[in-house]
Order: structure tokens, then sequence, then C-alpha cells
């Protein structure tokens, strides 16, 4: 089979889950206000700029979800993708997907956004496969630490990699869709590297390298 695999935030999203997931939980008052997106904020910019400590930043996202009991969690998360998500879904990504379907390919979104956020969104663009940051459970409650390697940099690779081996799948004629420079080690991975709507590092290196780039805006 043939891969067609995605980055989520800011590629198929015309936002970002993971940030937005953050100013849901201000909104809402779940979390102190003024604290809590100071330091959302400070994270995304320092991803942004390439400049993450995923571990940092994942012992921050995580303690909401390890303070309440899932099925609380559940009820927030279903107002989550009513108001922060499905405004973020493009037209033009629903398309993309459908061609990659059309040609046979196998559809995977691999993202840095951890599985509870994410695993509703795959569901509704209808993606089968998911390789997320996985939030620890113990007992039917999250603990506020990560399971394993964080898919993110490096991390996307590496987990990629063990799906492959437990699958017996390749990356032969793989695409890979991604905005980020973080993303550039899985784009170096597959033979078919595409930048969608690239912050600028991304896009320079795309142009150098003569790999596709496209929008999804619309």
């Amino acid at each position: 089979m043939t891969l067609a695999i995605f980055d989520l935030d800011n590629t198929l999203l015309a936002g970002d889950s993971d940030h937005a997931w953050g100013e849901f939980l201000v909104e809402e008052g779940i979390v102190d206000p003024e604290e809590y997106r100071k330091a959302n904020d400070r994270f995304y910019q320092e991803y942004l700029n390439g400049e993450l400590n995923i571990l940092r930043y994942l012992s921050f996202a995580l303690q909401p979800l390890a303070k309440h009991e899932m099925s609380q969690l559940l009820a927030w998360r279903d107002q989550f993708m009513e108001k922060k998500v499905r405004p973020m879904m493009q037209r033009k990504a629903g398309e993309l997907l459908d061609t990659h379907r059309t040609l046979g390919h196998t559809l995977m979104i691999i993202t840095a956004t951890n599985h509870f956020v994410t695993e509703p969104i795959a569901a509704e663009l209808g993606i089968e496969h998911l390789i997320a940051t996985e939030p620890e459970l113990k007992d039917g409650r999250y603990t506020g630490q990560v399971a394993g390697t964080p898919s993110f940099q490096d991390g996307k690779v590496s987990r990629l990699n063990h799906w492959l081996a437990d699958t017996g799948e390749s990356l032969d004629g793989a695409w890979f869709f991604s905005d980020s420079h973080n993303d550039v080690p899985l784009l170096e991975a597959v033979d078919n590297p595409v930048a969608v709507d690239p912050d600028p590092t991304l896009e320079s290196l795309a142009r150098k390298r003569n790999w596709k780039i496209l929008s999804l805006r619309d």
C-alpha cells in the first residue's frame, strides 16, 4: 500500500488544535485564565521558533487531563470540537484527502498534539490511522505524564518506524504533507514531501529542494 501521511495542525486544519484546546480551557474557566494563557502562548511561540522543549511543554499541557474525570473531559472535548475545531476544517483539505482515497492510498495523521485532543478530529476527517503523542492512562484516568515517545520532530519518524515494523508496511512511494519546519525529519524520509501553507523556514527549504508547495486555505 502507499501511505499518504498528513500533519494535522496548520496543515489539514486552518489553525492549531493543541493551542486551541488551551484557549478553550481558558475561555471555559477550567484553568487559571491569565497564567495558563500566558504559558500556552509562550509554548506555542517556542514551537513556531523551533525551540520547543517537548517534554516541558507536555508536563504543562497534560496537567488539565489529570485533574478531571474522564466523563467530564469527554463532555468538554465535544464542546471543543464544535466551538474550536470544526471552524478550522478546510474544504480543500477534504478534497485532498478524497484525492488520495481515490488513488487507493492509506491515509494517516501524524501529529505532536496529544491523542485525547486529536482522536475525534481524525475520526471526523475519516482517517483511520493516527499517530499522536500519547498521554499516560492508569485506571481510566490520565496521569499528566506522557507514555512513550512524543511524536514530535525526530519522534515522528521513530513512531512511524515502529508502526511500519508492527504492520509490515513500508514507506515506498509515501507522501507527507506538513506546514512546519519541525517536520523536516519526516519530510526527508518520504518519496513525496509536500509543504502545505509552509512557515517561512520550511518554504525556503522546500524551494531549495524542489519540494512541492501547495495551499489548502480558502
